[in-house]
Parts: C-alpha cells; sequence; structure tokens
C-alpha cells in the first residue's frame, strides 16, 4: 500500500483521500465479473492507500487476480485470490450501495458461498 500521490514520510495527509464515485473495468471470467455481470462498474471511495503499482507484476505473479480496475488512474480497484474459496477485496466501500432489499454484488455472493459452504458441510 502507498499514500496517494505522496512521497513516503508526508505527515501533512491533507488531501490525500480518494472520495466519491470512480470507474471500474472488470476482467471477464472473474468471481467479480459473476457478482456484477458487467464490464463496467462505479464504486464509492473514500480511502487514502492504494496498492501500489511496482508489485503488481510481482503480486500477479504470485497468483493474485487484479479482476477491477480503474482505467483512468490505472489504480487497482478489485483483487481475488483464485485458489481460495471465496476471496474477493475491493478498494472502495460497497456498503455505500448496498440495500435491504438489493444488497451489493459482492455482499449477495458472498453470503450466497457462505450458504453453499455451509450446506456442501452438513
Amino acid at each position: 500500500m502507498d499514500l496517494i500521490d505522496s512521497p513516503l514520510g508526508v505527515k501533512n495527509k491533507g488531501g490525500t483521500m480518494r472520495l466519491g464515485a470512480y470507474p471500474c473495468e472488470v476482467k471477464t471470467g472473474t468471481r467479480t465479473y459473476a457478482a456484477y455481470r458487467s464490464r463496467k462498474i462505479s464504486e464509492r471511495h473514500r480511502h487514502r492507500y492504494e496498492v501500489n503499482n511496482r508489485y503488481r507484476d510481482q503480486l500477479e505473479a504470485g497468483g493474485m487476480v487484479f479482476s477491477g480496475i480503474n482505467p483512468e488512474l490505472d489504480l487497482v480497484e478489485i483483487i481475488e485470490l483464485p485458489d481460495h474459496p471465496r476471496f474477493v477485496a475491493g478498494q472502495f466501500h460497497p456498503e455505500l450501495k448496498s440495500r435491504l432489499v438489493r444488497a451489493h454484488p459482492l455482499f449477495r455472493d458472498f453470503v450466497k458461498a457462505a450458504v453453499n459452504f455451509k450446506k456442501a458441510h452438513e
């Protein structure tokens, strides 16, 4: 992780947060794509750290899948670990778009996977 547009050692972090909605391009054939059923999504952010792009090649070589990328800023939005039964992580806050009668796609699919896992192990 790295601060957004900041050299290391910065003490005054004002203005370094990524806030609001940002576009994301989803990689087909991923759990993320299965959840959203779309190549183009938008999610809301409120954070100051990003995946450091200098390590993307190493992380990918180790098995991490970058299933969502911001096309404008070339920033990692969503990652997955294909060898894990349900590891999907996002840089955004899915709870900001989730509703009682319309759960966020990642929450919906996580709960579905948990129910299926429980049924398979009863």
